[in-house]
């Protein structure tokens, strides 16, 4: 029946016999969401919450939320992410609170603009949870299927098609393919077409991708073998408990109380070395045989081998994948080398010698795209409402990929209802930070979220999130008036006891000089006030609490960030005044349409890199690579030119 040509067209015939089926007319959406990992449940929620009709697809619904390398959120900066996540009103933070094992604050003897939260998960509960979350959520429809081709007419995404042949008609379509467009996995020399956790890659997205003109190109990322509990001698290695006062990641919670699972550290050694140094010829990482560019700051063990040769050891954490487990996650062995290799070289380690495999590692090749060819909305300068995020954008690791999920979703809402966009600068959030590098400078690596990143970090501190972020997401609609008070409620609380503590003096006695000489610190001899008493280095706010008769009755929170704001005052100060001097070069605005061959001035280099990344802002323009002060300058007297021109 299906030759009859009055029924079927040879195309359609075609696409048939490589695994299609008739296309049909299957429904229409405001936002399609293509991917169900971390950047598409923050996408697709976020589109729902506000108010449009929208669909997630992903491959297999078992994977929604997955982890398929490390089991865990958060660590140094990607707790910075979950936390303005969360203070925009995004999921990740209380998906994690429901469903982790163990919680460490990151970095508690540093400074705490480097504070940073990460806590180990229940894998499968993450998962269940999250995918629960997106089935519950009104608005939002969850489908498997795999998407293998765009609909766009005239640069204007109109919809996308199913490998069953349904068509499903969008304003926007936001694409968080993860490492699954064209995904292969490599271990040793076997290599073969695959997602992560073995489900199937997306293995046409990419040719519709191109036709319509988007560039793609190769990375690589890895990770490392599961392994049994039982093959483990826990005896041979140093135990990592959690901490035991728990800082949720959402702001909505405020303790959190659980039997804690333990982590455990051991290092690898010489044997484990020469056993890598001496199959390297079977890696596919030095072999030639994967072409895709892996992360310079979460390389596989052989490519730490080799790369830090004076070391005689590293660092190897055996974490749980969840409570109702025996797998175990070996955190620092990511690794290409051939299964053979890869369980002796586990082998020499301690308390791994008897170790049996659950899952080898592997690495896996994926396309992404150039990221300097998206907007700072996430949006394709191309293609009208064609929106990325995630790894797909060049980045790295679930953190990152969520908060590309939640601007995205965002964006894509107010596009379609011609509202502005969400821009998030490098000065309000971790998150511009990440955006900003991405669609400015670009990445020829999966680009990873460093503290060193992020110029006014003193300010961008994962414990203000909430202040710097929640009423944004309240303008736009994700947070609850409810949410909203208790936030009003709290900065109110701190800020009278900023001002209250700035007031108190403080007169010297012999229980105060005491109290100084047992933290190590001068004695006074006349009146001081109580803000310069916490400014000194070896004192804060809670152990002057004895002395303070006025001392407000605040949450351990809000007392944290009275210390913080009043022991940093000076160098908050200063920051902010840098912060004044960035914005006005934000605020200064290029034309669209503006000529940058016809600017006399500007060297070749920086013509060309300007009119191909088009920046919005002068300062953009100022941090793309091969654009110099020079230029700027050139640049700034220009536009100067123009405006007095149009007056």
């Amino acid at each position: 029946m299906l030759e009859n040509k009055d029924i079927v067209s040879r195309e359609t015939l075609i696409k048939i016999k490589k695994g299609f089926y008739m296309e049909y007319n299957a429904g229409r959406y405001d936002v399609i969401v293509i991917g169900a990992g971390h950047a598409g449940c923050e996408a697709a929620l976020a589109a729902a919450r506000l108010g449009v009709k929208t669909c997630i697809f992903t491959i297999n619904a078992d994977s929604i939320a997955n982890m398929p390398c490390n089991p865990s959120i958060g660590g140094t900066s990607k707790g910075h992410l979950v936390r303005e996540i969360d203070a925009l009103g995004g999921e990740m933070g209380k998906n994690i609170d429901k469903t982790f094992i163990q919680s460490k604050m990151l970095n508690t003897s540093k400074g705490p603009a480097v504070f940073s939260l990460r806590a180990q998960a229940d894998r499968k509960k993450y998962h269940i949870e999250m995918k629960h979350t997106l089935e519950s959520q009104e608005n939002l429809d969850v489908k498997q299927a795999e998407v293998t081709e765009y609909i766009v007419e005239n640069n204007e995404i109109k919809g996308i098609k199913t490998h069953t042949g349904a068509v499903f008609e969008a304003k926007a379509v936001i694409l968080c393919s993860g490492t699954y467009l064209r995904g292969k996995i490599h271990i040793g020399e076997v290599n073969y077409e695959s997602g992560p956790d073995g489900i199937f890659p997306a293995r046409y997205l990419t040719e519709s991708l191109n036709k319509i003109g988007i560039t793609t190109r190769r990375f690589k990322t890895g990770t490392p073998a599961r392994v049994n509990r039982r093959s483990l001698d826990f005896s041979k290695m140093e135990i990592q408990n959690g901490d035991e006062d728990i800082v949720p990641f959402s702001f909505e919670n405020k303790e959190l109380k659980i039997d804690q699972k333990p982590c455990y550290l051991t290092y690898t050694n010489e044997n484990t070395h020469k056993i890598i140094r001496d199959n390297l010829h079977r890696s596919p990482l030095f072999s030639g045989v994967i072409e895709g560019t892996g992360p310079r700051y979460c390389p596989s063990i052989e490519d730490k081998v080799v790369r830090f040769a004076d070391k005689e050891r590293h660092q190897i954490f055996i974490e749980p994948m969840g409570e109702d487990t025996e797998e175990m996650y070996v955190q620092g062995m990511s690794s290409s080398l051939p299964e053979d290799v890869q369980i002796a070289m586990y082998r020499t380690i301690a308390g791994m010698e008897n170790v049996e495999f659950t899952r080898p590692a592997y690495a896996i090749e994926y396309d992404c795209i150039d990221s300097t060819t998206l907007k700072l909305t996430l949006e394709s300068k191309q293609i009208k409402g064609m929106f990325f995020a995630g790894q797909v954008n060049g980045s790295s690791g679930y953190e990152e990929a969520a908060a590309q999920g939640l601007i995205a979703g965002i964006n894509a809402v107010h596009m379609i209802k011609g509202k502005e966009p969400l821009i998030l600068d490098r000065s309000d959030a971790y998150i511009g930070v990440l955006i900003d590098d991405l669609v400015t400078k670009g990445t020829n690596e999966p680009y990873r979220m460093m503290t060193s990143r992020a110029e006014y970090r003193l300010l961008l501190r994962q414990d203000n999130s909430d202040y710097r972020l929640t009423p944004l997401g309240y303008k736009i609609g994700l947070i609850s008036n409810e949410r909203y008070a208790k936030f009003l409620k709290k900065y109110e609380n701190i800020n009278k006891e900023i001002n209250r503590v700035k007031r108190t003096n403080i007169k010297p006695s012999k229980e105060v000089n005491e109290i100084l000489r047992n933290a190590g610190t001068s004695e006074i001899s006349t009146g001081v006030k109580l803000a310069e008493l916490i400014k000194r280095t070896e004192l804060n706010y809670d152990m002057l609490a004895s002395i303070d008769s006025e001392r407000g009755n605040l949450t351990k929170e809000e007392a944290e960030e009275v210390n913080i704001e009043i022991k940093y005052e000076g160098y908050i100060n200063l920051q902010m005044e840098q912060i004044n001097e960035f914005k006005k070069m934000e605020q200064k605005k290029i034309p669209a349409n503006i000529d940058y061959k016809s600017i006399k001035g500007i060297r070749i280099e920086a013509c060309q890199k300007l009119d191909k990344l088009r920046p919005e802002s002068i300062g953009q323009a100022s941090r793309i690579s091969g654009v110099s002060p020079a230029d700027i300058n050139v640049l700034l007297i220009y536009l100067s030119t123009m405006e007095k021109g149009k007056q």
